[in-house]
């Protein structure tokens, strides 16, 4: 979806703002993507050896909230992520690459960006401090993920996939990583939700991408377990009602492994246009959902609140075990 612009844009409209601007390719960008695909492949060689002890990686729904995430200090998640490495949350050893799929990137056909080089940093957001433009993660692009992923994508059905050769990373995306692998040293590429699609179609789409956890990708879903920017509160007050019970139900339904609920959140939820009025940060959690497989077991890694109702609740799914 396109950015929304106004000349005085409102706190609701700026967090929820989307990019639809891309970068104008650079000279040399053949020989940067040249390098970075070797790059890519001599590491997915190294990790694909030591996978093969360790076992398929976890997939993980992350609610990545509000966009001052990446200044504020005082929001609890930021602390959970620059928690990420320590406390080896994804494993002890760097992925081979990640795979993001945002709330803030939707498309009419799934499309992958395919970056040679460094990333783009995309500031898609409005009203904002300053600061927060300055911002920068650099991380490489994945481009032998961005062609695997359209290859699983195009396999199960899920085609025509489109390629897109300038758009860099959305909030959703280099707000969290840059907590998370602060050095920006792992390749990342994204995929674009579909747009006019619901919760069981994305959930399918995830299935399809499950066989790039052999191989050291790091699949992440970022959204918001609760995303109602219109209800939002001042800081400091109680969650509302609406919001808990949401929030509550999900990590049940989810707990529970009743997985087909939260495919069906907006009739089997409590309060779930409430806490949704737009699927697009509930539609990545399907995703990395349906990425660990049939029967993937949920474990909630994190949860918090700002902004009254902005849930920061996050999840790692894990494989079953047969």
């Amino acid at each position: 979806m396109g950015q929304r612009q106004s000349k005085q844009p409102s706190p609701a409209a700026a967090v929820h703002a989307r990019a639809t601007t891309t970068p104008t390719p650079t000279p040399g960008e053949d020989e940067q993507q040249g390098s970075a695909l070797e790059a890519e492949r001599r590491g997915r060689r190294t990790t694909t050896t030591r996978r093969a002890a360790e076992g398929a990686m976890d997939t993980f729904f992350l609610s990545h909230g509000a966009p001052t995430l990446s200044i504020d200090d005082t929001i609890a998640a930021q602390g959970f992520f620059k928690s990420w490495l320590p406390a080896a949350v994804a494993g002890a050893e760097l992925p081979r690459a990640i795979l993001v799929v945002s709330g803030h990137w939707e498309a009419a056909a799934p499309t992958v960006n395919v970056i040679g080089g460094n990333n783009d940093t995309i500031h898609d957001f409005y009203g904002f401090p300053k600061a927060m433009y300055k911002l920068k993660y650099p991380a490489p692009g994945a481009p032998d993920l961005a062609m695997k992923t359209k290859e699983l994508l195009e396999q199960a059905g899920f085609g025509p996939v489109k390629e897109d050769h300038s758009r860099g990373l959305d909030h959703g995306a280099w707000v969290p990583l840059m907590f998370m692998y602060p050095e920006a040293n792992v390749p990342v590429c994204q995929l674009s939700l579909q747009s006019g699609r619901d919760g069981a179609y994305h959930y399918e789409l995830g299935r399809a991408l499950a066989p790039l956890r052999d191989d050291g990708v790091l699949v992440l879903g970022s959204g918001s377990a609760t995303h109602n920017l219109r209800r939002m509160g001042p800081e400091g007050t109680p969650v509302p009602q609406w919001a808990a019970e949401f929030d509550g139900w999900l990590q049940e339904a989810l707990l529970g492994g009743r997985h087909d609920d939260v495919k069906r959140y907006e009739e089997k939820a409590p309060h779930g246009r409430v806490a949704h009025p737009s699927p697009d940060h509930f539609l990545p959690l399907h995703v990395a959902l349906g990425a660990a497989g049939e029967g993937a077991k949920a474990e909630l890694i994190h949860r918090s609140w700002s902004n009254a109702s902005l849930s920061y609740a996050s999840y790692r799914f894990t494989t079953a075990k047969n």
